[in-house]
């Protein structure tokens, strides 16, 4: 597999961004839902990636997932071959036509190589393909859709993603942790328990992950400073700070804290320079 195709070029990628957050194969099977041997295959190509697999990569070291996202798909398609070029059959009869009916064409016109047409509809699809993506991201957004999308610290994906079914945590050893890399935060697995506008627009929501039995804060429009904490009755805590610019205006979300409900939650955001306004539940 080579990098001059989508799936090469995918696996370089994924390579790359272990490589600059220095994670061993060991560790990104002890943070993420994948094994070792997993992690090792996709990043040589030697298996397909699953889209889950690439949004606990990113997430796991903030990367900005759209525009892994968008190889992702122009990969999938390739590996299951919506992206190769259709033959027309060889025997196929020629349709009638009389010789007036023949556009005229110049004497010297070259024939157009295989591999030019290959291209052209190659980048077809990756036009296409980019264009799915973000239509189904905007369609997401303005669904209110129940998944959670990988970006840096969680962003919701499209809805009709399948659920992942083997989370790497649950319950108390989800304490701490992100949800997305754990795959807690995927497709039909979360329900919003609670929804709060903040001052100046700012969104907070409560998330709940049933098949990991944990809780944490989902938030939108935060600014630079702004500070999230979710508080359970039972003392335990996790927050999330918006850092510079580059989380204002993302999906950011809290660490995950182990609970079955958003019974006795406490969410309270801090501006800088400002008092807490606090929501419960």
């Amino acid at each position: 597999m080579t990098a001059s195709t989508a799936s090469g070029q995918l696996a370089e990628e994924l390579r790359a961004i272990r490589a600059r957050a220095g994670l061993s194969l060991a560790a990104l099977a002890a943070r993420t839902p994948y094994s070792k041997s997993s992690w090792e295959r996709y990043l040589n190509g030697k298996k397909p990636a699953p889209r889950q697999a690439v949004e606990a990569l990113c997430a796991l070291t903030r990367t900005p997932t759209g525009r892994m996202l968008a190889l992702w798909e122009l990969a999938d398609a390739e590996w299951s071959g919506r992206a190769r070029p259709v033959a027309a059959p060889r025997n196929a009869p020629a349709p009638a036509s009389s010789p007036e009916d023949r556009p005229e064409e110049p004497e010297d016109r070259p024939e157009e190589a295989p591999a030019a047409r290959s291209g052209v509809l190659w980048w077809a699809v990756a036009v296409a393909v980019v264009g799915v993506v973000a239509v189904g991201a905007a369609a997401g957004a303005l669904a209110g859709g129940s998944a959670e999308e990988p970006d840096r610290s969680g962003r919701t994906v499209a809805a009709t993603e399948q659920a992942v079914r083997n989370p790497g945590c649950r319950g108390g050893s989800c304490e701490g942790r992100n949800p997305v890399a754990m795959g807690c935060g995927g497709a039909g697995m979360v329900t919003t328990l609670a929804s709060h506008t903040a001052d100046g627009g700012r969104r907070l929501e409560l998330r709940h992950a049933a098949l990991c039995r944990a809780v944490w804060v989902r938030t939108t429009g935060l600014r630079p400073g702004d500070k999230v904490e979710l508080s359970l009755s039972a003392g335990r805590s996790q927050q999330v700070t918006a850092v510079g610019t580059r989380d204002a205006g993302q999906y950011l979300s809290t660490p995950m804290a182990a609970g079955d409900s958003g019974a006795g939650t406490r969410i309270c955001l801090t501006v800088p320079g400002g008092r807490p306004e606090c929501f419960t539940g």
